[in-house]
């Protein structure tokens, strides 16, 4: 008897839980769909950085820089990106 009552709770109460009119539900897709796309340029801008950070770090290998001889200043410039890598 709990079984049919359940069921025809669900039977009443389906059909009134997906109409939340007032258009909500496409205010809704549209501020997820302007999400995922933000994150999407997010990802893609922390590629673009990634690899601009390997190449600026094989540049530096492979110029074979005496960082010994180089300040902490001049190190940490190029570590954050404010001066060149290799000249």
């Amino acid at each position: 008897m709990r079984f049919i009552t359940a069921a025809a709770m669900v039977l009443f109460v389906a059909p009134l839980a997906a109409c939340g009119g007032n258009g909500d539900d496409k205010l809704a897709e549209r501020v997820e769909d302007q999400a995922e796309n933000r994150a999407d340029a997010l990802e893609e801008r922390a590629d673009q950085v990634r690899d601009t950070g390997e190449q600026r770090a094989d540049a530096i290998d492979a110029a074979d820089l005496n960082a010994e001889a180089m300040s902490a200043e001049q190190k940490n410039a190029i570590v954050a990106n404010e001066a060149a890598a290799v000249r």
